[in-house]
């Protein structure tokens, strides 16, 4: 009869061995796909550097699906939502026109306290209030076919071009905005 201990050492002594190789052999194969980049040296003939290689282009994100701005015209009566840095990336401005006024009208209500949440950046924006002048938005009565905007304040530029933002409203909620 076998030492039941020995046999569990050897076991396990043999899924390290495996689980090594396959990092082995997974670093192994991630080396070879990605092509090594070359470097540039100067020719002693002409003295002239190859240029370097270009950087990788930046990612564009990609615009809200179509199926989201109709579920937003459907449910909340607004289309045309944009998010745009303003005022040197101190401010974002938020903006939509109604389509339905008795649907958007919790957009525009004065008890609401907008809220802009930029998930990349960890930080949520407020709609900045000026002694004399109120709160930096909208909120009239809508109207059908009109354009609305209010401005988020962005102290700090946390917030920048390319970041998907949402937007809280009372009970609305805009996702996906990408800030231009």
């Amino acid at each position: 009869m076998t030492e039941p201990r020995a046999d569990s050492a050897s076991m396990k002594s043999l899924a390290i061995a495996v689980a090594f190789a396959a990092c082995v052999q997974c670093f192994a194969a991630a080396g070879a796909a990605t092509p090594e980049t070359p470097t540039t040296t100067a020719t002693p003939a002409n003295n002239i550097a190859a240029p370097a290689p270009k950087p990788a282009a930046r990612q564009r994100a990609a615009p809200m699906p179509p199926s989201a701005r109709q579920y937003y015209a459907i449910t909340w009566g607004v289309d045309e939502l944009s998010a745009k840095l303003v005022e040197s990336g101190q401010l974002v401005r938020f903006n939509y026109r109604v389509i339905d006024a008795v649907k958007a009208a919790p957009l525009n209500t004065k008890a609401s306290s907008p809220q802009m949440f930029d998930g990349q950046a960890h930080v949520v924006l407020q709609v900045p209030t000026m002694e004399k002048v109120g709160p930096l938005r909208q909120s009239t009565a809508p109207e059908n076919g009109k354009s609305y905007w209010m401005v988020f304040s962005n102290k700090g530029n946390n917030v920048k071009p390319g970041h998907r933002v949402s937007v809280l409203i009372g009970p609305v909620r805009i996702d996906g905005l990408i800030v231009q």
